[in-house]
């Protein structure tokens, strides 16, 4: 086993098929797939289910997808930490999808025309997935939302900045009546993320303490969904100012402000390659901590 056939399992893994992963690494097609076949008998487990014309990873595929991915970015962070004036390789950054969608097209564009020999590698996702994948170092840092309370910095592994301050707003819809009261809110069903996503989590902590009867969650993949189902009367949610702007049809929903939550810029303690002290400038020259706390 080396690098380079840790590098052609990830490209197999990620394209699912041969063809398109030699054709990305350069390779011919025959080459692939016995470097794939050495490695499964070298580890003596079959990392890929074969049909017809496509592949998917098998359980252990999977496991060992994670080992893979670790450890070349371990070689790439190598590579830069040795040579840190300039920067350069690949960035794995995390981002909530409302801080991809409303922060970070102006700093993304700056950062690729200043450094075009750094690859950013974006993913979106929920804050404490994304917490765990910087943790457990499969991503290099993350934007990301904490719950009252919460100081990543005391924990020892990582390191945390504020970059942007968020006015959560409480949407409701078209013909909702004034609301003094939590109890009155109607209807009873919240549409939020998945379990992970802090705005969730501070949404039904709210509903909670404020008290009323149950609140059940119906869970959307986008915050354009959770707001049509507010705009159709099925559902309330809980969003940022920030992306409540970018709806086209915005002052149609009532909404009240809630509170304000920081998202932060978080990363491994003592990583620091100079791609990534390049891209923490680039954040910080348009963080935003402004935001009224309702």
């Amino acid at each position: 086993m080396d690098l380079a056939t840790l590098s052609v399992f990830r490209a197999v893994a990620r394209e699912r098929s041969v063809t398109r992963a030699a054709a990305l690494l350069g390779r011919a097609p025959s080459n692939v797939t016995t470097r794939i076949q050495q490695l499964e008998t070298e580890l003596g487990a079959a990392l890929f289910h074969r049909h017809r014309n496509r592949l998917s990873l098998s359980d252990k595929g999977r496991l060992f997808l994670e080992y893979a991915e670790r450890i070349l970015a371990l070689e790439d962070e190598a590579r830069q930490r040795l040579d840190p004036a300039t920067p350069r390789g690949t960035l794995r950054i995390g981002s909530m999808e409302s801080t991809l969608a409303s922060r970070l097209g102006a700093p993304l564009a700056r950062f690729a025309r200043d450094w075009p020999n750094v690859t950013l590698d974006l993913t979106s996702g929920a804050s404490r997935p994304l917490i765990d994948a910087v943790t457990e170092g499969r991503i290099d840092a993350a934007l990301v939302a904490f719950t009252p309370g919460e100081d990543p910095n005391e924990a020892g592994d990582l390191e945390a900045i504020p970059i942007y301050r968020e006015t959560l707003l409480l949407m409701l819809p078209p013909d909702h009546p004034d609301m003094r009261d939590p109890d009155l809110l109607r209807p009873r069903t919240l549409a939020a993320f998945a379990p992970g996503c802090t705005y969730r989590a501070l949404a039904e902590d709210w509903l909670a303490t404020e008290g009323g009867p149950p609140v059940r969650v119906h869970e959307v993949p986008s915050y354009h969904a959770m707001f049509a189902c507010t705009a159709a009367g099925a559902c309330l949610s809980v969003m940022p100012e920030s992306v409540v702007a970018l709806m086209p049809d915005r002052a149609a929903l009532r909404t009240r402000p809630l509170m304000s939550v920081d998202t932060c810029l978080i990363n491994r303690r003592g990583f620091d390659t100079a791609a990534f002290s390049a891209f923490r400038e680039r954040l910080l020259e348009g963080a935003d901590l402004t935001a009224d706390r309702p």
